[in-house]
């Protein structure tokens, strides 16, 4: 029987946001964009009614909320679409974090070939930034700064409040890439002084699929262009059908997860932490990436000097695990994360990311780490 300890990767469909979901792939399967009958209304309403649950997650108003296919697009339409804005346009600085997803660096390198100048900040030994650092590199023309929330390979959160409260400061709009971290960690847009936020529903027990970005109405308001023309859905930032069967079901995983968190979490990092002192303990040399610093309650990088990540993978078949992000393992090269920590390349090499997540037990703690704890010995004795 696998074990999964991926949820940073995907999370599985919670049966209780299925339940929400079903009625609208089959008997309620009106288009959100027809509310001239019935079918239409129907859709259009559970549209709605999510994107109110959506927002009350943020402190937000639902009309701030549009939604997209996911956090990948939802990032490139808040790095391009307000870069795009007239109101912007002598603003073509951009400061972004070298541990970013690829959602948030590659928008970014695009921008680069387009004229604008992209700082990237690093990060200390724990994987967080540096807030002076932030605050020199601000210019008068910088339009953006985006710092995702929590990092998707080491589970470290940033200081986004301070981050937040810098650029409202200096007059810069403030991006953050919330995918692992909604649902799990406190958010609000408010009091954290957050101009645009990016996620996906499949991180807390959603669809594929299914994602959303939160654009401030006031205070200052926020111009944003469409990457996407062809009928002025979502009040012309985003053309295209709804996904209602998805939309509904992000707004179900949403509350859920807000109604579970203050539970929830607690016993995901008792359990990280169970395997954290097992994995430490038993295999004579490990070491805990970004360790030291405030991580995910579920997530947990692990060096193991010595080992080959992807062979001791190989000989954990039971077991799912990953040795980077879901959108960067498949190419096999190193984690340019784990690198930016400033990890030798035997230790990027040794690493990989557990995590654990609703549907964790302690026996699939167990289990796990006495599969892992063999498979490192028997790699490092050469067998």
């Amino acid at each position: 029987m696998l074990i999964y300890l991926d949820y940073n990767a995907t999370t599985p469909l919670d049966e209780r946001v299925f339940a929400a979901m079903e009625p609208f792939f089959r008997e309620k399967f009106g288009n959100a964009a027809s509310p001239h009958h019935r079918a239409g209304r129907e859709a259009r309403d559970a549209v709605e009614r999510a994107r109110e649950q959506f927002a009350t997650a943020l402190g937000a108003d639902p009309r701030e909320v549009i939604w997209t296919s996911g956090a990948t697009e939802a990032d490139n339409l808040a790095i391009k679409g307000v870069a795009a804005a007239p109101a912007y346009s002598g603003r073509r600085h951009v400061v972004t974090v070298r541990t970013e997803h690829k959602a948030v660096l590659d928008p970014c390198r695009w921008l680069e070939s387009t004229g604008y100048e992209v700082t990237l900040l690093g990060v200390d030994r724990v994987g967080r930034i540096d807030l002076d650092e932030l605050a020199a590199t601000i210019r008068d023309d910088t339009l953006l700064v985006s710092v995702m929330h929590g990092n998707n390979e080491t589970g470290v959160l940033q200081p986004i409040a301070e981050v937040g409260a810098l650029c409202h400061d200096r007059g810069v709009l403030f991006h953050t890439d919330a995918t692992q971290t909604l649902g799990k960690e406190p958010l609000d847009v408010g009091t954290q002084n957050i101009d645009l936020l990016s996620c996906s529903a499949h991180k807390l027990y959603g669809p594929k699929g299914a994602g959303a970005l939160y654009v401030r109405r006031k205070g200052p308001r926020v111009r944003c262009e469409p990457l996407l023309h062809g009928g002025g859905h979502e009040r012309g930032l985003r053309a295209g059908t709804l996904d209602v069967p998805g939309i509904v079901g992000f707004g179900a995983a949403v509350e859920l997860c807000m109604t579970l968190m203050e539970t929830e979490q607690p016993r995901i990092r008792r359990l990280r932490d169970r395997l954290e002192t097992r994995l430490v303990g038993d295999t004579g040399e490990c070491l805990v990436n970004g360790g030291t610093s405030p991580r995910l309650a579920g997530t947990l990088n692990v060096s193991f000097p010595g080992v080959d990540a992807e062979t001791l993978i190989e000989a954990c078949p039971d077991i799912a695990m990953s040795t980077a992000s879901a959108c960067t393992s498949a190419t096999l090269l190193p984690s340019y994360v784990l690198a930016a920590l400033g990890l030798s390349d035997d230790e990027v090499r040794g690493s990989i990311r557990l995590s654990l997540g609703r549907f964790t037990t302690e026996a699939d703690v167990d289990t796990a780490a006495d599969g892992i704890v063999a498979a490192v010995e028997r790699q490092r004795r050469g067998r």
